[in-house]
């Protein structure tokens, strides 16, 4: 039993939830400490992982990447030259390595057609066009666009997955509307539009998630657990079971 958490009856954050959006972020950093997210040595390198990361863990993707680098495919020019077959063996850890390894190929054809596969020209484009640019291209959803527009071009754009929308439904903070925007649109407007303060946020979301709140939630010791009406819900019932 988890509880059932308190919606809010609109998507837009309240003037009074900045201060509770900023509480929780406090207590995450407080708890866990810098992330260093995306770990990756090149903006190339953060787009090729957030279009392989789709569905697949971490750790097989850094193992589609390792097998990149080890072929000498780790490029736009040898990306765009590498057979769509032999592309889906060497990505074929990450999972749906066929879907894959056409989408990647997707980036790669738009990169060269728009931009001579220069990924600098793209992705000094402000944030809301290049993010528009981005949903334009095969594969590539509003998560990855966001992951390409914060972690590679270093521009403000909140990043929505599964753990967010988990520890926000928890938290009681859900839009009223279930869509990625209205989620997004949470933290845009109660934070400032600050891409470190965002990648920092998000990533310790993910931590949170991962160790804490988890699909069973770990809600004795939590840093968050005052914050939280699942939280609370939960241990009382499992105080009120207590002979």
């Amino acid at each position: 039993m988890t509880g059932k958490p308190l919606t809010k009856s609109a998507s837009k954050a309240p003037k009074d939830d900045q201060g509770f959006f900023m509480e929780v972020y406090r207590r995450l950093y407080q708890r866990y400490g810098p992330q260093y997210w995306w770990p990756a040595e090149s903006p190339f390198e953060v787009v090729v992982g957030a279009i392989l990361t789709q569905s697949a863990a971490w750790t097989n993707v850094e193992r589609a990447l390792d097998n990149l680098k080890a072929a000498g495919c780790f490029s736009s020019q040898a990306l765009r030259v590498i057979p769509e077959t032999e592309l889906a063996v060497l990505i074929r850890s990450s999972g749906y390595f066929n879907a894959k390894a056409r989408k990647l190929k997707a980036f790669i054809n738009h990169l060269w057609e728009g931009y001579e596969g220069d990924l600098g020209l793209l992705l000094a484009k402000s944030g809301a066009e290049l993010r528009q640019e981005l949903l334009s291209i095969y594969g590539i959803g509003e998560e990855t666009a966001d992951d390409i527009v914060l972690y590679a071009a270093e521009q403000a754009s909140f990043v929505i997955d599964s753990y967010t929308r988990r520890i926000l439904q928890r938290l009681g903070l859900s839009p009223k509307e279930e869509s990625y925007r209205a989620y997004q649109e949470l933290f845009h407007q109660a934070l400032r539009p600050d891409a470190s303060l965002y990648n920092e946020y998000h990533a310790l979301l993910d931590r949170h998630a991962k160790e804490t709140c988890r699909k069973e939630p770990l809600c004795e010791g939590c840093c968050l657990l005052k914050l939280c009406p699942t939280g609370q819900s939960k241990i009382g019932s499992l105080s009120a079971q207590t002979p």
